[in-house]
Parts: C-alpha cells; sequence; structure tokens
C-alpha cells in the first residue's frame, strides 16, 4: 500500500512539473505575421532584415533551449532528490512567445521576397 502511495505521488509530481517546462525551440510554433508588413521593402532591405531577424531567432531559440534544459534539472531534481524542487519548473511564456513572433516575422520576409521575386534563399535548420 506504500509503495502505491509514494508511486501516486511520484506520477503526479511528474505530470505537474512536466506540465510547467518549457517547449524545446524547435517546437515554438511560429506566431503569424502579415508579409503585407514588408511590402514597402526593397529585396536589399529583405535581406538585411532576414538577416537581423535570424539573428535574434538564433539568439531566442538558444535561450529557450536554456530554458526547457533547467526545467529538465529542476524536474529531474524534483522527482528523484527533493519533491519542493518542482515548484521551481515553470517555463516561460514570454520567451516562448517571443521566439514564436520572430519565426512568424521570418516567415514573412520569405514570403515578401518569394512575391517581389528577390531571389533570396532561407536555409532550415
Amino acid at each position: 500500500m506504500k509503495t502505491l502511495k509514494t508511486s501516486a505521488v511520484l506520477a503526479t509530481v511528474l505530470s505537474l512539473t512536466a506540465a510547467g517546462c518549457a517547449s524545446r525551440s524547435e517546437d515554438v510554433a511560429a506566431a503569424y505575421v502579415s508579409p503585407m508588413a514588408y511590402s514597402s521593402y526593397s529585396c536589399r532591405d529583405l535581406s538585411v532584415e532576414a538577416q537581423r531577424v535570424s539573428a535574434a531567432a538564433a539568439a531566442a531559440a538558444g535561450a529557450q533551449d536554456s530554458s526547457r534544459t533547467k526545467d529538465v534539472v529542476a524536474t529531474t531534481a524534483a522527482v528523484v532528490i527533493f519533491w519542493p524542487a518542482a515548484f521551481f519548473v515553470g517555463g516561460n511564456g514570454a520567451q516562448t512567445a517571443e521566439l514564436a513572433r520572430l519565426k512568424g516575422q521570418m516567415q514573412a520576409v520569405e514570403e515578401a521576397s518569394i512575391q517581389k521575386r528577390c531571389g533570396i534563399t532561407f536555409r532550415r535548420s
């Protein structure tokens, strides 16, 4: 009976902490950004904007993955060592929203580039 109780508590703590973990950067969906925002940009301007947004998105993805790693470590500590550590797992909604916005901007710049026939190559990682 004691083992069953311990297992139930462990499962509850694990499910609660997993729900609060930050997402992996590649799992964050792009937020919609209209390509019309870039309709006045020249092909050169679109290229510069693509580089700027790409660098910002890479930095945001790194921060997102770092948060994910910290949450996984806290979850492991909570489950294996000290269950109150589960309260320190929470992800970062603002960080995730920023990454989603940047991904959406990148898609909008790419779409504007295609519409203007700029010939800019966009590589996916």
